[in-house]
């Protein structure tokens, strides 16, 4: 049976040891179906920390964050923003794959609050190894696993928010603005995308 208290990392800074702890995590049901654990990528010491919302199909099946259509349009706003993808940390405010299956395929679903909460402790594990100066929020589900429940992306997207008092140390500087994903299914792309690479490079202007 899950753990219904949730993920519990151990207490360590490496991010290797993290990640093979967490490929055992049964602290939320979604373990159960999903085909592997989707750990967070990237350097210990990245400036900066990208989180999404949960691996998609292609995500679940390779076992690496952002590898499907989404992380090819990140990786393409990443370069018009002046960002390297190999110099940033990139994971997922949930670390399984959670589905509906219609027919032979995998239908993405939205992870729940529970499940946001219950995997909560490794997005802070990997916080606490990373120490980011700055984390860039990639969608509602991603924003609100750090900034709480009632953040509204929609009022304060592409703006520096602060984070609550608890999480200072861990999250200096944070920018929420949409998941990729949404960027692919907006009637207009192009619009949608110019104001998604827009949104990350105000966020990189943080950086000074």
């Amino acid at each position: 049976m899950p753990d219904s208290r949730g993920a519990e990392p151990p207490d360590t800074t490496d991010l290797a040891r993290l990640r093979s702890a967490a490929s055992g995590c049964q602290g939320c049901p979604l373990y159960q179906d999903a085909t592997q654990t989707v750990f967070g990528e990237g350097a210990a010491g990245a400036k900066v920390l990208v989180v999404g919302e949960q691996p998609g199909d292609k995500e679940d099946v390779a076992g690496e964050p952002f590898v499907g259509p989404a992380g090819k349009l990140l990786d393409r706003a990443f370069e018009e923003a002046g960002f390297d993808r190999g110099s940033l940390y990139v994971t997922n405010a949930v670390k399984h794959f959670k589905f509906k299956r219609e027919g032979k395929r995998r239908i993405h679903q939205k992870p729940g609050r529970t499940e946001v909460v219950a995997c909560r402790p490794w997005l802070l594990a990997e916080l606490r190894a990373v120490r980011p100066d700055l984390v860039l929020l990639l969608g509602a589900t991603a924003a609100q696993s750090l900034l709480g429940p009632k953040f509204r992306l929609t009022q304060h997207r592409g703006e520096p928010v602060e984070p609550p008092a608890e999480l200072s140390e861990l999250v200096p500087s944070a920018v929420a603005t949409v998941h990729p994903s949404a960027v692919l299914r907006a009637p207009d792309r192009d619009e949608a995308y110019a104001a998604f690479v827009a949104d990350v490079k105000a966020a990189g202007k943080l950086l000074g």
